[in-house]
């Protein structure tokens, strides 16, 4: 392939993208004032959303280069753009630590007065969690910086020294990925609820974070090669991986979601069953029943043709369909500990479209630094003529 493609975002989205996020922080301001709980509710869903991404991003490169695949090369700069929204998520996650007395009952003063969270509180107490919780965010921004940094490398020095060191990267980070992001889960949204646990709840979220990714994946790549960059590269094959992938992950959530539902229900233990009586009763029923209909429904129904994952239309609905039903499985993971009913308005809108700029602009920055198509790749020649 001769020549560099390179991302230019027009000045006028980034300015949009700007405002979006501007708007978000005015909101979050704005209801700190007028509704506290809800504001930190609401700056938790969007920060785990957020790290979600990066993390799938981060992810789904490790597990490329531990498998040696190649059809994915071509679009490699996609998931590093997000890998590079960790650092901006960490932060945004820090700050949820300010109100953590509106979202965590463990933590508010005279909760050790209840003998059950007395019983916890050797790690369910604040400095501990702060520990962790920086710990956690410090060790993927880490590995993320040093995954892209050999990647950047490598379009410099050619050769395979890089490449190896990435698959070295990936296998440990695999590794200290499945450990501390399941005591991430655990911590920040299972411990919203400190009486409750599930021993499906850190398989079912990081199902929902990777397909929350490929979602994201498959967007991006479909919008690039609509709009120019990637339509001499992208071919219908990567589509078709791609749409694939993101039918399989659909179901593989789903399953989790059956398993954890279906084992507290049979179990029927008084402990447990609060989570879910919580969740389908009320106001919360309708959107229970919304959130699988998003998350597997229709990715399930509509990539079940083989045309339909090779289709850009399709697949950018599908994908903006799952991002949406994302958001929401976070929402009723978190919500229903901290609120009496579902608010789901103007204020949950705006932040979300706030992170929503702030992820263009974290994506887009990373996108434009670096050629779209990754030199150097061994297996660049192989994506490129991928089901040729």
């Amino acid at each position: 392939m001769n020549g560099v493609l390179v991302l230019r975002t027009s000045p006028a989205a980034r300015r949009i993208a700007l405002a979006a996020a501007l708007c978000g922080g005015a909101a979050f301001l704005a209801g700190l004032w007028a509704a506290p709980q809800r504001a930190w509710l609401d700056l938790l869903v969007s920060s785990f959303f957020l790290i979600s991404l990066g993390l799938a991003g981060l992810v789904f490169i490790a597990i490329q280069r531990l498998a040696n695949a190649g059809w994915w090369s071509a679009i490699r700069r996609v998931p590093e753009g997000l890998m590079d929204l960790i650092p901006w998520a960490a932060v945004s996650m820090l700050a949820v630590f300010l109100g953590r007395h509106y979202l965590y009952p463990w933590s508010r003063p005279g909760a050790l007065a209840d003998p059950r969270l007395a019983a916890k509180s050797a790690y369910l107490n604040e400095p501990f969690f702060l520990a962790r919780m920086a710990f956690f965010l410090g060790v993927w921004s880490l590995f993320a910086a040093l995954m892209r940094r050999s990647s950047l490398a490598e379009d410099r020095e050619g050769g395979l020294a890089q490449h190896r060191r990435q698959a070295k990267l990936s296998a440990v980070f695999l590794v200290v990925f499945a450990v501390t992001f399941s005591f991430a889960s655990f911590d920040w949204l299972m411990s919203l609820d400190p009486f409750w646990a599930s021993t499906m709840f850190a398989v079912h979220t990081f199902a929902g974070l990777f397909l929350e990714g490929l979602a994201a994946i498959t967007l991006c790549v479909v919008v690039l090669r609509r709009r120019g960059p990637l339509a001499g590269v992208v071919r219908e094959s990567h589509l078709h991986d791609l749409g694939k992938l993101l039918f399989a992950f659909s179901t593989f959530w789903a399953y989790t979601w059956v398993c954890q539902y279906l084992l507290i229900w049979y179990g029927n233990l008084s402990e447990e069953i609060p989570y879910y009586l919580a969740r389908t009763n009320g106001a919360w029923l309708p959107w229970f029943v919304i959130d699988p209909v998003l998350n597997w429904g229709v990715p399930f129904i509509v990539l079940l043709p083989r045309a339909a994952k090779r289709n850009t239309s399709v697949l950018f609905a599908v994908s903006a369909v799952v991002l949406v039903g994302r958001w929401l499985g976070l929402y009723l993971i978190a919500a229903p500990a901290v609120l009496p009913g579902p608010r789901i308005g103007a204020l949950e809108l705006v932040m979300t479209i706030g992170f929503g700029g702030l992820a263009f602009l974290a994506a887009t920055r990373s996108l434009a630094a670096a050629p779209l198509v990754a030199r150097n790749d061994p297996f660049l020649a192989e994506s490129l003529r991928h089901h040729a």
